[in-house]
């Protein structure tokens, strides 16, 4: 392990049902499958580095239900470090509704609960576990306060950082997260972020290069089934998909930044790490469930290999 990981962020339980189709307005459908697991997109992250091997710390706050008792038991399982993750008295913890098509789309419903009191302060005092990590990983389902106060932590005591704008937010203060080292969202929160077109890789370049322009140093798109785009100042790099049939998209985003961040840490390299992360996003895609679909890293090597395999001889 070249060094620890730290992700401050969400816990949820993901409650997720499969369907025909969506309901129209005043419609009921049957719906074939129902399945609950473990989510989050904080907690999602943490779990694709530990599944990987990176050593990973935990900051969050649960809920004083089932719910938390077994996100907390689900980190110990997993070997990670949870010292940090606190029930709230009196709050639920969050909760994702998630209805999923035939054709592995998904549509996401967010209910915060205890992430709502992650707080600044929770920062602080995990300020001895965080100064001796090799990265920070950060999402938006924790209030926006307690997300400027870990990059600025992070900018004093040099761990870089790295953002997941995700949900986007549209008051998310670009002037205030342009000390982070890694900014990486998906299409639609670019789109958001900066109201321009994002629909294909070369207005997504547009759209990230104002970001730079703004003072972020490396913004990462993930584009789906076009692969991602990486736009760091006078260089673009395209990292190509990885062709699968998809069965459930949900998580992809996680753990695709998961990867991205164990294998940097490992590797020191971003082109590396980000091939790799297109690869293991591809294979979670290719399983039910989010957490659940995240392969370890015996599976992924395989996968790997059997990709490496499939290529025609040149």
């Amino acid at each position: 392990m070249a060094g620890r990981i730290a992700v401050i962020g969400s816990c949820m339980i993901d409650l997720v049902t499969y369907v025909a189709r969506m309901p129209a307005a005043g419609e009921t459908l049957v719906a074939p499958r129902f399945e609950m697991g473990f989510g989050g997109k904080g907690a999602n992250q943490a779990i694709a580095c530990a599944r990987l091997g990176s050593a990973v710390t935990m900051i969050a706050k649960v809920g004083d239900d089932e719910f938390g008792a077994n996100t907390l038991r689900n980190f110990a399982a997993e070997g990670i470090d949870a010292r940090f993750v606190a029930r709230v008295g009196g709050v639920s913890s969050g909760v994702a509704p998630i209805f999923v098509e035939p054709d592995g789309q998904n549509r996401i419903l967010i209910v915060p609960g205890a992430n709502e009191h992650l707080l600044p302060a929770d920062i602080d005092q995990a300020g001895e576990a965080l100064e001796g990590c090799a990265l920070i990983l950060l999402q938006l389902e924790v209030p926006l306060e307690t997300v400027y106060h870990a990059i600025a932590w992070g900018a004093r005591h040099g761990v870089p950082v790295l953002l997941n704008p995700a949900p986007a937010h549209p008051a998310l203060d670009l002037a205030r997260i342009r000390e982070a080292r890694f900014f990486v969202p998906n299409q639609s929160e670019l789109n958001l972020l900066t109201g321009m077109p994002t629909e294909n890789a070369e207005s997504a370049e547009r759209a990230a290069r104002t970001l730079l322009a703004g003072g972020l140093e490396n913004v990462v798109v993930t584009l789906g089934g076009e692969g991602a785009l990486w736009v760091s100042g006078g260089e673009t790099r395209l990292i190509p998909p990885v062709l699968v049939t998809p069965v459930d998209t949900t998580g992809a985003g996680d753990a695709f930044i998961g990867s991205f961040a164990h294998h940097y840490v490992q590797s020191g390299d971003i082109d590396t790490a980000l091939l790799a992360a297109s690869r293991y996003a591809a294979q979670s895609i290719t399983a039910r469930g989010t957490q659940r679909s995240f392969p370890s890293a015996a599976a992924f090597a395989a996968f790997c290999a059997g990709l490496a395999a499939s290529r025609p001889p040149c």
